[in-house]
């Protein structure tokens, strides 16, 4: 499955990912998306965002 931006071959630095259900997620929990994006505009904390670059392994459908 393809997601909603390009997969690169290798990690993107500077960004850890622990969710290990994410198509762009790499072991050693890195990410592997060309770009990510966090939405909440209003967000007071970090529970009121989400990263809307999150595309599930199609294993995980």
């Amino acid at each position: 499955m393809e997601g909603k931006v390009q997969k690169m071959n290798q990690h993107n630095p500077g960004i850890k990912c622990l969710v290990n259900s994410c198509h762009y997620w790499e072991q050693g929990d890195h990410c592997n998306a060309q770009k990510i994006e966090v939405v909440s505009r209003d967000a007071k904390s970090k529970h009121e965002t989400d990263c809307s670059t999150f595309t599930p392994h199609t294993s995980m459908k």
